[in-house]
């Protein structure tokens, strides 16, 4: 019943595709979970009124239709654009460009809610010590406020993760040959449904063992030296 039929390497690429673009769209949404976070604490109304719209649009469209927006629309917009502007032009987007764009702009709207709740957490007395004894701006978020932020954010950013890498499923309606992807193509060759979507459900579960594991260790490294109450 599990014989892969001499197709598991094609699952095994396929995991492989889906972590990378599962990190990438990590390391997106972090950025964007920053700027977010910052925009949302900063005093200026604009940078206030531009993340609330971000993390309000962007959690407010789902997630299959803001990749289908950026897969398809975006293409047919600028080719629009550049045709009203006399310019006849053809925009072929990458699908890993667009998976690791949708996944990466989506949860950092999640990841500003994280880093927000994280900068508040950290008492603003700090910082302003930190001020007293000469540091630079720079200098004192770098030394004293980041070290603290990724502590609280930890939590959070590991069960982003752990949503994040499933929702790369998604990807695979643009056809690009992630884990899923792989699976419908293995699955349509041998005619194997339970085989082939049971071990690709097996995969994203080791993936989330293996994350929940790596999380554990690391905020127990972050959080060494911290008393608890």
């Amino acid at each position: 019943m599990f014989d892969l039929q001499g197709y598991g390497w094609m699952l095994w690429d396929g995991l492989q595709m889906t972590l990378l673009v599962g990190l990438c769209s990590l390391v997106l949404a972090i950025l964007m979970g920053l700027i977010g976070a910052w925009g949302k604490l900063s005093e200026n109304r604009v940078a206030r009124a531009a993340a609330a719209t971000y993390t309000t649009v962007i959690r407010g469209i789902p997630e299959l239709l803001l990749l289908l927006i950026i897969f398809y629309g975006t293409p047919t917009l600028i080719q629009g654009i550049a045709e009203d502007l006399g310019y006849d032009i053809i925009v072929d987007f990458n699908p890993f460009i667009a998976g690791v764009l949708t996944i990466g702009f989506i949860y950092g709207a999640f990841a500003t809610e994280v880093f927000r709740g994280a900068f508040i957490a950290v008492p603003p007395g700090q910082m302003e010590a930190a001020r007293a004894i000469g540091m630079s701006s720079v200098l004192a978020f770098r030394r004293v406020m980041l070290p603290q932020i990724w502590r609280f954010a930890l939590p959070g950013l590991g069960n982003i993760w752990m949503v994040l890498i499933k929702a790369t499923a998604l990807i695979s309606v643009i056809q690009l040959e992630e884990l899923m992807r792989k699976s419908f193509i293995a699955m349509g060759a041998t005619k194997l449904p339970f085989t082939f979507f049971f071990t690709a459900a097996l995969m994203y579960l080791a993936i989330t063992v293996i994350s929940m594991l790596g999380q554990q260790r690391i905020e127990r490294w972050a959080n060494r030296g911290i008393r608890r109450a």
